[in-house]
């Protein structure tokens, strides 16, 4: 059986130098290049990607890609902290901070140029962030001249891609032209109900001018649409016997359906002006632009029960408490509820999606009653306009000196809705929160989501619940200045900036009448910071580095508002965070060896961090404000490589860290039904940062000779949390809980965890060259053993153990968190003929 295992294993050793949906196919090309598998393009499974690379540091360079289907965030920061740039512009999302990877999506070939930098690397185009900062060169003289012809079979995210790229170089004249065209599709995808259907375009022109001037312009776009996975608990799980189980899609006219879909399209384009002014002195200027449209469809209910196939009310620990046996509740009836609604989930796949049918039928018996839509789909729309000037100039001030100098200016505006996509069957809704029936009487001015058209009838595609705007403008100016002296390469950098936001509503809600139309106050905030960090030769290959950083970072807009939705508050004391960070680190090269290990040590002071969840107690949203938080995130990292012959290498990668809040916070929270703020302490000191793993090594052996290219690499992953819910841990929830110590003391739940464990991925490709170009042939899987019990993240289901009466559910939310399982055994073969 050994030989056997042995045998397989080595039958699906696949390169080529990335375990993702990548086709690269040389050495040359060893920067991570990401790909659609690895985006977390679903902002329901994390945006949590993180691509900091670097060619001199083993580890950094590897586990981008390496550990990417864990959703691996490199020092497990927020990607707020991993800046992102094109051509010296920055594209990070202006309000969340976060880099959107659909913006370029599908643009493999163009993606490749990039200047990547680790947080105390010198660079010429930006103050680097605390988690890297990446640039992406979109120049045309920049792409690899020849055309490349892509097709690729998978069964990931999509299915079938095929792609066209056609890089002219140079010409004598001085003109370069860039131009790909990528189509991906899946109906379904690796996960039933989901689907993909994108096509992304890129184009651009260069041209070299006298005196040193050259300009060019870029546009590209990647229009999607895709049906989306939800998460869902180990019972649901258990019962469809499938930890791909998606609760998102069902069955309308004997046809599937997905109630969960994102279309997404950015059109971009960069104009870069480039000035090499004298050998000493190069000047780059970029403008970017771009509008966004996104928008995301979501299955909701108005006055009837919830339809989503895995609503707890329809599970068996519902009827019977699964953790308690002891529960007075557990009768003998109790249990046979149990055992019904197992068979009954357990026995068909239709009895476990949602039945678009019945809610249509439901529907159209309401509205012969003269009733509005119990059930619809509604859309949520997130669009963005965003314009950037940057430009830096960098001076060779001696051969051991350069001195870099920029700025960048952005404004930002995004654009909050929500319109109705669907009625299923239905002829009316009308735009009131029904939600707070009961707390207000039918028919008074607090239940009109817009005061200025009370009561109005909603159509499809019309507008209803919310309609706004934020507004962020942001300048900043930023120097680097580089030495070699002696044995050290040292380098200090500086930044100061100013940042505003305002939000702009557009329906005046009952709620807030006074509080909600219109212009917001404008909250200011003046950002900066400074580093160093120095490289110290030591000779024999050895390298020492010490770096330091303090800065002081604006806080998000995304978090900046108690409930945007409903009002123009700004969070009370909104502060700018404060940042410390450091980090020491050993380098040895010689001719069959390259190793590093790393410290870090990053301290967050007043931190803001800001969620909304549906609080069934009293059947209304809660919008949850978090300030004053404190974190550390802190760990080793480790790389070594072997060069074991000329053909065959061994890399060892590894990093054990902690993130964790190091204080409790203060909390503000808005019941959507109530319009009024309460104050809590939330006791969240010790919980994690979630959807990562804070422990993760490899053991990677690779093959690269005569065309060849053979990778095997076993990863092993633990310590991985879930979103945990504040709600859980606010001192008035616990106290009412009555859930104390024998020292009197509140017990803080922990924090729910994921299941870690081994995954095996490898790849084999070779590169034949051909009396007119050459033909790569690459196959990749990942999860060769199929392990399907580790979890990618998720999150605690913010709803209350207790009953509005006082009585403890036989339900029990705070043991059954939502998770997302790494996929099983996946792959795909990829064929380029470059010519």
């Amino acid at each position: 059986m050994q030989k056997q295992l042995i045998l397989a294993v080595m039958a699906m050793s696949y390169a080529p130098l990335a375990f993702a949906q990548s086709d690269s196919t040389n050495v040359g090309e060893a920067a991570f290049t990401f790909t659609e598998a690895q985006l977390g393009e679903d902002e329901n499974m994390g945006q949590n990607v993180s691509i900091v690379s670097s060619g001199s540091n083993v580890y950094a360079s590897e586990v981008g890609y390496l550990f990417s289907p864990m959703r691996f965030r490199y020092r497990a920061l927020n990607q707020k902290y991993n800046e992102m740039y094109i051509n010296g512009a920055p594209v990070n999302d202006m309000e969340t901070g976060q880099f959107r990877y659909s913006l370029v999506g599908g643009l493999n070939q163009q993606t490749r140029s990039m200047e990547a930098a680790l947080p105390f690397e010198s660079n010429n185009f930006a103050y680097t962030g605390i988690a890297g900062s990446n640039n992406y060169n979109f120049r045309p003289a920049a792409m690899a001249t020849g055309q490349r012809i892509t097709l690729s079979a998978a069964n990931r995210n999509y299915v079938l891609r095929g792609m066209y790229t056609y890089n002219s170089g140079l010409t004598d004249k001085g003109w370069a032209y860039s131009a790909n065209i990528t189509y991906r599709w899946a109906n379904p995808g690796y996960v039933k109900g989901t689907s993909y259907n994108a096509l992304s375009y890129f184009f651009g022109v260069q041209k070299l001018l006298t005196g040193g001037h050259s300009l060019a312009f870029s546009t590209w776009g990647n229009p999607t649409e895709r049906g989306t996975q939800g998460a869902s608990t180990d019972e649901m799980y258990w019962l469809a016997n499938d930890n791909q189980y998606n609760p998102y899609w069902g069955w309308q006219d004997g046809k599937k359906r997905n109630s969960r879909i994102v279309r997404d399209f950015a059109p971009s384009a960069i104009f870069t002006w480039d000035w090499n002014i004298n050998n000493n002195n190069k000047l780059t200027t970029s403008l970017f632009g771009k509008y966004s449209i996104y928008s995301s469809t979501k299955l909701n209910y108005n006055n009837s029960e919830n339809p989503q196939p895995d609503y707890y009310k329809r599970l068996p620990s519902n009827f019977y408490d699964v953790w308690n046996s002891s529960n007075v509740q557990n009768t003998e009836f109790a249990l046979a509820d149990w055992e019904n609604t197992r068979d009954y989930l357990s026995s068909s796949e239709r009895n476990r999606q949602i039945n678009f049918d019945e809610l249509i039928y439901a529907n159209r018996q309401a509205a012969a009653n003269g009733q509005d839509a119990l059930y619809y789909i509604q859309k949520r729309h997130n669009n963005e306009l965003n314009l950037t000037l940057s430009t830096s100039l960098t001076t060779n001030l001696t051969k051991n000196i350069t001195w870099t100098n920029g700025i960048f200016a952005a404004h930002n505006v995004n654009y909050h809705y929500q319109t109705m996509d669907d009625l299923l069957g239905a002829t009316s809704y009308h735009n009131t929160n029904n939600y707070a029936l009961g707390t207000f009487a039918e028919g008074s001015d607090q239940l009109q989501y817009d005061l200025n058209h009370p009561n109005a009838v909603v159509g499809e595609g019309d507008k209803f619940g919310y309609d706004y705007t934020i507004l962020t403008n942001r300048v900043q100016g930023w120097t680097s200045y580089t030495e070699d002296f002696g044995i050290v390469h040292y380098m200090v950098a500086g930044r100061l900036g100013y940042q505003s936001m305002q939000r702009n509503g557009k329906m005046r809600n009952g709620l807030f009448a006074n509080n909600s139309y219109g212009k917001s106050g404008t909250a200011n905030f003046v950002e900066g910071g400074v580093k160093a960090s120095g490289n110290f030769n030591l000779g024999g290959g050895h390298t020492l580095t010490l770096g330091m950083g303090y800065d002081s970072k604006a806080p998000q807009a995304s978090v900046a508002f108690v409930a945007p939705e409903m009002n123009n508050d700004f969070v009370a004391g909104l502060h700018n965070e404060h940042i410390f960070s450091s980090e020491i680190g050993y380098q040895f090269l010689n001719s069959w060896l390259h190793a590093n290990i790393s410290g870090y040590y990053n301290h967050i002071t007043h931190a803001t961090e800001w969620t909304c969840f549906y609080f069934d107690n009293i059947n209304s949203f809660s919008y949850n404000s978090l300030n004053g938080l404190k974190k550390d995130y802190y760990g080793v990292e480790a790389g070594l490589d072997f060069k074991l012959t000329s053909a065959f290498n061994l890399k060892l990668l590894g990093t054990i860290s902690d993130a964790k809040n190091v204080s409790n916070a203060q909390v503000v929270y808005l019941n959507s039904t109530q319009g009024t703020y309460n104050q809590d302490v939330a006791l969240v000191k010790n919980m994690r940062e979630n959807g990562t793993p804070l422990t993760a090594t490899s053991i990677k052996l690779s093959y690269h000779q005569g065309g060849w290219f053979i990778d095997l690499a076993g990863n092993w992953y633990d310590r991985i949390y879930l979103s945990y819910s504040p709600y859980y841990r606010y001192q008035s929830y616990l106290e009412n809980s009555k859930d104390f110590d024998e020292a009197n003391n509140l017990i803080v739940p922990s924090q729910s965890k994921g299941h870690g464990g081994w995954m095996m991925d490898g790849s084999i490709g070779r590169s034949i060259y051909l009396k007119h170009g050459s033909l790569s042939i690459n196959l990749m899987v990942t999860n060769i053993l199929n392990n399907t019990h580790l979890v990618t993240g998720g999150y605690e289901q913010s709803r209350s153990a207790i009953k509005s009466t006082g009585i403890l559910r036989t339900y029990s939310f705070p043991k059954n968190p939502k998770k997302y399982y790494a996929y099983g055994t996946n792959g795909m073969l990829n064929i380029a003929y470059k010519f």
